[in-house]
């Protein structure tokens, strides 16, 4: 695994430790590339995917790194220092490498930092396996003075997530639309945006009609420019068609 360079690189040049196709049954990957990294991410579960579409959103994450590999012979010392079993691998009974869900760059006032996530239902917290396994996880990290924590569905805004994947294929350019005509009919949206006092659904289908576009090619574009924050909306709040353009829609801020 380390020959194939995985738990190495950043942004388009990583490659996560674990692949979804290291286990056939199970895992999910995201529907086209991370805004972030240019790439494609792999996820184990749903609450990972839908944590990493928050940090797609959030403008302060510049790198997300999913299944990171932690040092074997670092984990296993604290193990064996903590009188903790480590992980082994079932078959072969050699001691697995240890990864957390989610390593990300933030910027901040200082410049840049890395934390530590790691991605739990929240019914797993009581398990006393699933304990002695974080425990190891948080020596680790805290031992090289990065910041670690858990992140259950509690800490997940459903809204905001279903919005982000609502939006995530939108982000790239439009297929069959040129950029320099998908730039003009942006423009021709913003005024159609600041000019409508009707539904969302109601806006973009005259917008196709007006401009003799595919139905759905208006929403497409309106989806486009929300996922590029050029239109600004409240993401926490479920974004949904039949409302009105003013109650989804900062148009002050257009």
């Amino acid at each position: 695994m380390e020959k194939e360079g995985r738990g190495q690189g950043g942004l388009d040049r990583y490659k996560p430790w674990i692949n979804i196709q290291d286990f056939p049954s199970k895992g999910l990957a995201t529907r086209g590339k991370g805004w972030k990294t240019n790439r494609i991410h792999q996820f184990l579960s749903k609450l990972e995917s839908d944590y990493f579409y928050i940090l797609e959103w959030c403008n302060s994450v510049l790198d997300i790194q999913e299944q990171f590999p932690l040092i074997r012979d670092d984990t296993w010392h604290i193990a064996s220092e903590k009188g903790i079993k480590h992980p082994i691998d079932p078959k072969s009974q050699v001691p697995i490498v240890m990864t957390t869900d989610f390593i990300i760059t933030l910027k901040d006032s200082k410049g840049t930092k890395k934390v530590a996530r790691t991605i739990k239902p929240s019914s797993e917290l009581e398990n006393e396996r699933t304990i002695e396994k974080f425990e190891i996880e948080r020596a680790y990290w805290e031992g090289r003075g990065m910041d670690w924590g858990i992140i259950t569905e509690k800490e997940i805004p459903k809204d905001m997530v279903e919005n982000v994947e609502w939006l995530h294929l939108s982000y790239y350019e439009i297929e069959d639309l040129p950029a320099a005509t998908l730039n003009s009919y942006a423009q021709q949206m913003k005024l159609s945006i600041k000019k409508y006092n009707t539904s969302i659904i109601e806006m973009v289908s005259e917008f196709d009609q007006t401009f003799q576009l595919d139905n759905g090619m208006g929403l497409e574009i309106l989806k486009h420019l929300i996922a590029r924050k050029e239109v600004p909306v409240d993401i926490t709040r479920k974004i949904y068609t039949h409302l009105w353009v003013g109650d989804v829609i900062k148009i002050d801020s257009i």
